[in-house]
């Protein structure tokens, strides 16, 4: 314990009875030392010792050949990615220490100088050579480096009513819970990031909800109102073409079977199941890293051309994804959803607007991944004020991802690359907003 400064963390627990929210407290946490929590609920008492992050070192990575350093690209992508730190095709930030690096020549009897023959982005773990250095443009190196893992412990009332700590597997990027056994409950997760110091309140996830609170449905003739073509024809068993549009999360080519997993396939999987009559088909027109103006923008001809593969793919339902929208202010939705409004209208076609889920916290404006179940972002409020005002039916994804704390889930952890691309689970989040729009 840090002599003078015992970092206390008291967290109110409520717990899920017959489908209700409890109101009252049943645990709290205390973080009573660096690597200490004191736990109180039902009148049990427990004080649990938690294990630092797992710290890794690497002697010898090799690398045939280092790119030049890019300083103006992502921090990510300025150099070549270490691997211990690599989470698909991005990095963990802050997961590699900074103090560890050492970069040689292959046999490992020459140690080249940081800011005259390499430099890096530290934060991020990448490493490219720089112009007139002792490193050519093809010459092998090894990189010697220790970096930390993540770790999601959890906390458990046992049936025998006990209080115990289950620590979970370390990984670079997506720790998972570990699993109960039959009649136990989750309490709390304890989050241990790379290379953390020591815990704080910060760390400590309360298991507030089992699962996001439902709303009740929506009120008879709301679903009929807002999508009123779509509602005909899955009630009377018709065919319905739905055509999922959006970015790199529409496309999701990142997962693994993506044709089952990203978000609109378990949509119309789910919708099929709710209307079996219905012949529902789905297309997807996603293109990674852009957004809805990069469409507009797009000549006669090209790939991903507005007119050509969203208006002209005649869709009856359209649902939009759009992450990469989030740099638009209330003017910029207003003119590009505006838009977007007029053209379906003119096709026939109705309109689903799915808002985003969350992504790294400091695009965000976030300083943690608790309390934040108001989204920040000007563009999500602006979503839900244009779908209001035009009458559009709003799939309300962001909520759910702002409530994944009270679940003792830190939502970054369902992000494989660190930054914004969700995993399978975070993709059934989309699927769940996208359901409850319907009766």
């Amino acid at each position: 314990m840090r002599r003078g400064n015992m970092r206390r963390a008291v967290l109110s627990l409520c717990v899920m009875c017959g489908g209700v929210v409890c109101a009252g407290p049943a645990a709290e946490l205390t973080v009573t030392g660096d690597w200490q929590v004191k736990v109180e609920a039902k009148g049990i008492t427990a004080t649990l010792a938690i294990a630092p992050a797992e710290i890794v070192r690497v002697e010898a990575e090799a690398m045939p050949r280092l790119p030049l350093y890019a300083p103006k690209a992502a921090q990510y992508a300025r150099g070549a990615k270490l691997n211990g730190v690599r989470a698909q095709e991005c990095t963990v930030r802050h997961a590699l220490d900074p103090e560890s690096l050492k970069v040689m020549n292959a046999a490992g009897t020459v140690t080249y100088t940081r800011g005259r023959d390499y430099e890096a982005e530290i934060s991020w773990g990448c490493v490219g050579r720089l112009e007139g250095g002792a490193i050519g443009a093809d010459t092998p190196v090894r990189i010697a480096y220790t970096y930390g893992t993540m770790r999601l412990d959890a906390v458990v009332l046992t049936t025998d009513r006990r209080i115990v700590l289950r620590r979970g597997d370390t990984h670079v990027s997506l720790p998972e819970l570990p699993p109960l056994a039959a009649g136990e409950r989750r309490l709390a997760s304890i989050w241990i990031t790379p290379r953390l110091a020591h815990l704080t309140p910060a760390n400590l996830f309360p298991v507030l909800e089992t699962a996001y609170p439902e709303p009740p449905k929506p009120v008879p003739g709301v679903a009929e109102r807002l999508l009123p073509k779509t509602m005909a024809t899955l009630k009377a068993g018709g065919r319905l073409r739905v055509l999922a549009w959006g970015d790199s999360v529409t496309d999701a080519g990142y997962l693994p079977e993506p044709t089952k997993t990203r978000w609109q396939e378990q949509f119309v999987r789910r919708l099929r199941a709710a209307y079996p009559a219905a012949t529902i088909e789905l297309v997807t027109e996603a293109w990674g890293g852009r957004n809805t103006g990069s469409y507009f923008n797009e000549p006669p001809g090209s790939p991903h051309n507005y007119q050509e593969k969203v208006l002209d793919a005649r869709p009856d339902l359209v649902v939009s994804e759009f992450v990469n929208d989030a740099g638009l202010d209330t003017a910029g939705v207003e003119r590009h959803y505006g838009r977007i409004r007029d053209d379906l209208r003119k096709i026939g076609a109705e309109w689903i607007i799915l808002t985003p889920h969350y992504v790294r916290p400091d695009w965000m404006g976030l300083t943690e991944e608790r309390h934040c179940d108001d989204d920040p972002r000007a563009y999500v409020k602006a979503l839900r004020v244009f779908a209001a005002d035009n009458n559009l039916a709003l799939a309300d994804a962001s909520l759910r991802w702002g409530r994944l704390w009270r679940q003792g889930i830190p939502y970054s952890t369902l992000l494989m690359n660190n930054i914004n691309h969700p995993n399978p689970f975070g993709m059934s989040l989309f699927a769940d907003a996208l359901m409850a729009v319907f009766p």
